[in-house]
């Protein structure tokens, strides 16, 4: 059986076996069978028991092996000390699907993990797709289908004729209450809500997969505490561009405390969330960071699957607004385009003198009698190439004025599709439930909070760049001539063999065994010249006494080496140096990091930024694939903060930023086609005045 035939028979199941079925009214068992028997489910359903017994006209089975072979589905209502026998019992007769609400496994430490792998190499072993344990249940709203834990009344089945809808996938069920609760207050429909508990058989990807092949799904909307198979969920990045979907996830773990309260809560293990998020969204896969956000891009693109290019179009009835906004976007990394020439002109028509024709565009107190201004005011918006999303933001007042101000929105939404977003400030106070219904049936967002609605359009963007990257190809290439590395962590010297081996400038040296020879090179290179001490545990060498600079003669050489062996001896008795690695002064520039590490689950990731000591002081550093092209790698240096320095600041020269990407580009290559290698660090890497290129000051690597 395949994952895709376990799945179905959970959601479409033409007969239902409920295991820990009782006579007593109130059981779990019972809510199970009042939920399916509510939900005028016609197929045949089996109860078994403890002990023999009747719910209604229905018998309860003693024994599991009374049953027919071939059920679809068993809902197991057991605690979780009879979980096992229950898997058991689905595995001999042949069931073809289960779903456990059972507590008391990975979520509980070491022995309850334990227990719960045996159960999941049960079911595996005998081709019975297992939903959880720890899971809630599930709604197939598609078919009108309830398997609850928690007694409650079942939204009715979505409609035909309801268009694409969103799927919710959550290891949390209050999460998926949360997520397909507020969607469907916006009147988004839903196709599935489905709660995974502690994933020992079926998963967040397996379920992603499968919705993704679903007609009437166009947005998966997951929350996941792990991602237990990080290839099988990567490569649906690109089963979803193919059939313009998206999924959206939402994984906690950004900080030390979230990774613990993931693991307390499912008994996942934490994963590197920084490596997580540039492979997740290499795939093509938009990760957030909220709940909020998560609602709101599900719903935003539902309606607008494909992005826009171009930047932002705000239009409001405030000042104050517009200028706060400057400051918020500016933070967002999203920006506001001048308008072209004839929305110019086409706005100076349409707007009195006090007013300017501009982004973001200021109505004043003119949609107060005029609503019709917000849809013109709009529609110009919409119209403008440079414009990839609007935002619409007004004040509350009275509903009347309220739907006139939408449905003016709505008829220029309508003539310039484009993905936007509608606010009605003022989130305590509840809107007309006929506006929200009037904006879900004509495709619109509407939210309550201007900063939420920046924010999403901010991460809109943010994916719509991503979406529209290619991997370079070229980075798939193998360097020829690289020398030999053995395993572990390399000397500066070893590490600078291989980056000169990928074209990448080293100062001029060489590695001196004796103070003699430390003399020989430094003639050989000129003087002034650097001594660093160089052995594979000595990361930090300057913390040590091992770095001496400036040297300007053989006398100065001498001396330096004396004292350089001196202060290791002090610091780190017993270390046995490989050698003093003596190399030419570098020239001053722009100091940056260029960083390399492959995440055991994720692969590897890029780090560019400010380097030096600056480094772990700012953190001012962009993460990102190794496959990027060059021209995207220099976009993600001008996303640095410190990204003045490189163009040239108080009368610096700009630096050369190709040079700088052209490094950045040959160690992603480096991490691509060689596996061995765990880690790289270029720190600093000088970044030269534009045309004269840059050098590697220092380099650590560590290989497998």
């Amino acid at each position: 059986m395949t994952t895709h035939d376990g799945i179905e028979s959970l959601l479409r199941p033409s007969s239902i076996v409920i295991f820990g079925a009782s006579s007593r009214p109130g059981t779990a068992g019972q809510i199970i069978l009042n939920q399916l028997l509510e939900d005028g489910f016609e197929g045949d359903i089996f109860l078994v028991g403890r002990t023999a017994g009747q719910v209604g006209s229905r018998p309860i089975l003693a024994d599991p092996l009374d049953l027919p072979e071939g059920i679809d589905l068993a809902i197991l209502t057991v605690p979780a000390a009879g979980l096992r026998d229950a898997v058991v019992a689905c595995v001999d007769r042949k069931i073809r699907g289960a779903v456990s609400f059972a507590s008391g496994f990975a979520e509980v430490g070491d022995t309850g993990r334990g227990q719960q792998e045996e159960i999941a190499a049960i079911a595996a072993a005998g081709d019975l797709a297992l939903l959880g344990p720890n899971t809630v249940g599930y709604y197939n709203f598609v078919d009108g289908l309830t398997v609850m834990m928690i007694e409650q009344k079942a939204p009715p089945a979505l409609p035909r004729d309801s268009g694409p809808a969103v799927a919710v996938i959550a290891q949390s069920g209050g999460i998926a209450n949360h997520l397909s609760g507020s969607l469907r207050a916006r009147g988004v429909p839903i196709s599935y809500v489905m709660t995974t508990g502690n994933e020992a058989g079926i998963d967040v990807s397996d379920l992603s997969g499968h919705f993704l092949e679903d007609e009437r799904t166009s947005v998966v909307a997951a929350y996941a505490e792990q991602i237990g198979s990080p290839e099988e969920f990567l490569a649906l990045g690109a089963i979803a561009r193919a059939k313009n979907k998206t999924i959206v996830l939402l994984h906690p773990g950004r900080t030390a405390k979230g990774q613990e309260a993931a693991s307390s809560h499912t008994g996942s293990l934490a994963d590197d969330y920084a490596a997580m998020r540039v492979a997740i969204e290499d795939a093509g896969i938009l990760l957030v960071e909220t709940t909020e956000e998560l609602i709101d891009l599900c719903q935003l693109l539902l309606y607008s699957p494909i992005p826009r290019e171009g930047g932002l179009g705000l239009v409001t009835t405030s000042g104050a607004l517009c200028a706060l906004s400057a400051d918020y976007l500016d933070s967002r990394g999203l920006d506001t385009p001048a308008l072209g020439a004839p929305q110019i002109e086409a706005l100076t028509d349409l707007l009195p003198d006090y007013l300017s024709a501009r982004n973001p565009l200021d109505l004043g107190t003119l949609p107060a009698w005029k609503p019709e201004m917000v849809g013109d005011g709009a529609r110009q918006l919409l119209s403008d190439p440079a414009i990839g999303s609007v935002l619409v933001s007004l004040p509350l007042t009275e509903p009347d004025r309220m739907m006139a101000w939408l449905s003016s929105f709505a008829q220029a939404h309508k003539e310039q599709p484009a993905p936007a977003i509608f606010v009605l400030a003022g989130e305590d106070c509840p809107l007309p439930p006929e506006l929200l219904r009037y904006a879900a049936d004509n495709n619109i967002v509407v939210t309550r909070s201007h900063e939420r609605a920046i924010r999403t359009l901010a991460t809109y963007h943010r994916y719509a760049r991503q979406a529209r990257r290619t991997h370079d190809q070229a980075q798939a290439t193998s360097f020829s001539g690289l020398p030999g590395l053995g395993s572990g962590t390399h000397a500066e010297w070893s590490g600078k063999k291989v980056l000169a081996a990928l074209g990448i400038t080293v100062p001029e040296g060489g590695l001196a065994g004796t103070a003699d020879e430390a003399v020989s090179i430094a003639r050989t290179v000129g003087y002034p010249v650097v001594m660093k001490a160089q052995a594979a545990s000595l990361a930090h060498k300057s913390e040590v006494g091992g770095v001496l600079l400036s040297l300007g003669d053989a006398d100065a050489v001498r001396d330096a080496w004396d004292e350089l062996h001196r202060n290791v001896a002090a610091a780190r008795p017993g270390l046995e140096l490989d050698g003093v690695l003596v190399e030419a002064m570098g020239r001053h520039g722009v100091e940056l990091v260029v960083g390399a590490k492959r995440d055991p689950k994720w692969g590897p990731v890029m780090m560019v930024g400010l380097g030096g000591v600056w480094v772990e002081m700012l953190k001012d550093v962009r993460l990102f694939s190794p496959w990027l092209t060059h021209s995207d790698i220099v976009g993600e240096l001008n996303q640095l903060r410190a990204a003045k320095l490189l163009h040239g600041f108080r009368g610096s020269a700009p630096v050369d930023v190709d040079a700088v990407a052209g490094v950045v580009r040959a160690v992603g290559r480096l991490m691509i086609t060689e596996p061995d290698i765990v880690e790289i660090d270029v720190n600093p890497l000088v970044a030269l005045p534009g045309g004269e290129g840059a050098v590697a000051l220092d380099a650590l690597m560590v290989t497998k």
